[in-house]
């Protein structure tokens, strides 16, 4: 059977889901002027986003035989759809209950991502392939290029037509998902295992632990990415005061297009994915120490930007390792694995709006501003991001655990 329609209908939907994650933190600072809502309720959303995702990979994880891989995946993009309606028409036409709208759109929206993050990396796998972890590579890419797409747009728009009209970009990004949808009722879908069932008791161990190893990883490399990815934006424009069109082109935009073109290489000439991972990791941890503690703009944003490069394979590389080391998974594992990815995703940009609203507003940070001739909020911005490289940093270690751990025990099919 061809299955090359499948192929293309899950690269497109990586594509059309960079909108549910790219597009909030862009707006972040016109829903701040237009609406008042404070840096925590902003990294709320985030954390809501993710959590829904995560809700809906352990709702899998726990029942998958109620989920019809099919009619899921056929269903999934209408959802998106109506996030984003709901997320542009309730804050236009109720005002005063905007946050409220924001915050119901981000989870129908996020429901849809969840549902997308659980089915497409299994099965691009499951997908017949000479190089599977090219194809997993080369998918994660897309979602970057997806990215650089809707910022791009986005901030032209915005500069064209004011922040003013966020909405009517917002349903601009609401169409994308009904071609996904279309791909998807007419693809072909293949066989996929939903659990693996080892056949003795320490293969049903050593399998859960190095699952539960790879979890870990997934989650301090998704805590790194996507601390960042959704708060570049207002940090280049708040706390190094470059001008947010430039600060998104050079910033998000530049971090996205590092990201997909670091995912692109692997996906033509990549091998030794945990050196990857181990130096992505380290790299990372060097970047927010450096964007947190660096005085010069120009030097801080670079290292927001090279972060890009740092956290590229951290997630796809991690479910690379994964098939590496686990041989035939399951479509639960990987719903464990975004599990993970969603945890990560959410904790670090909610922790993160949290020290920046809890520094600005404290003596201690209202002082160390004035020193050194500084805003507090600059203060509350450069210490969130020297405070998140705990997350990289962690994961250093276990990396470094997980190969001895792999290395001692060798996990077969049986």
């Amino acid at each position: 059977m061809n299955y090359k329609r499948t192929r293309f209908a899950c690269f497109y939907s990586y594509v059309a889901t960079a909108a549910v994650f790219s597009l909030p933190p862009i707006l972040f600072n016109t829903f701040r002027e237009m609406y008042g809502i404070s840096y925590t309720l902003l990294g709320t959303l985030v954390l809501v986003n993710f959590f829904t995702q995560l809700g809906v990979d352990l709702l899998f994880t726990f029942f998958p035989k109620y989920f019809n891989i099919r009619v899921t995946m056929c269903t999934m993009p209408f959802l998106a759809t109506a996030g984003f309606l709901i997320y542009a028409l309730v804050p236009t036409f109720f005002p005063d209950i905007a946050y409220l709208g924001l915050l119901l759109g981000t989870i129908t929206f996020s429901l849809a991502a969840g549902l997308g993050e659980v089915f497409l990396s299994p099965t691009i796998a499951a997908l017949p392939s000479e190089h599977p972890d090219r194809d997993m590579s080369t998918l994660h890419s897309l979602y970057g290029y997806g990215v650089v797409m809707v910022v791009g747009v986005s901030t032209l728009f915005l500069q064209v037509f004011g922040r003013e009209n966020w909405m009517y970009l917002t349903l601009i990004w609401a169409a994308l998902p009904i071609v996904t949808s279309i791909l998807f009722f007419t693809s072909p879908f293949p066989e996929m295992n939903l659990t693996h069932s080892a056949s003795s008791p320490k293969g049903v161990k050593m399998r859960n632990i190095g699952i539960a190893l790879c979890f870990g990883c997934i989650f301090f490399g998704s805590a790194a990415e996507n601390g960042m990815t959704n708060w570049i934006s207002s940090f280049i424009e708040s706390a190094l005061h470059i001008p947010k069109a430039a600060g998104d082109l050079l910033g998000l935009a530049l971090f996205a297009i590092l990201l997909a073109f670091t995912r692109t290489i692997y996906a033509k000439y990549g091998r030794n994915i945990y050196k990857i991972l181990f130096l992505g990791m380290l790299a990372a941890t060097a970047c927010y120490l450096v964007a947190g503690l660096a005085s010069n703009a120009i030097v801080a944003m670079i290292a927001c930007v090279v972060t890009g490069i740092s956290t590229s394979m951290l997630w796809p590389g991690t479910l690379i390792y994964m098939e590496e080391k686990i041989p035939n998974p399951g479509v639960v594992a990987y719903a464990l694995m975004a599990a993970g990815g969603d945890t990560g995703a959410s904790v670090a940009p909610q922790l993160m709006g949290a020290i920046v609203d809890t520094v600005s507003a404290s003596e201690w940070g209202t002082s160390l501003a004035a020193t050194l001739s500084l805003s507090p909020e600059q203060i509350g911005m450069k210490t969130s991001m020297i405070l998140s490289a705990i997350f990289p940093f962690i994961g250093i270690f276990l990396l470094l655990y997980m190969n001895r751990f792999f290395k001692k025990n060798k996990i077969t099919e049986d």
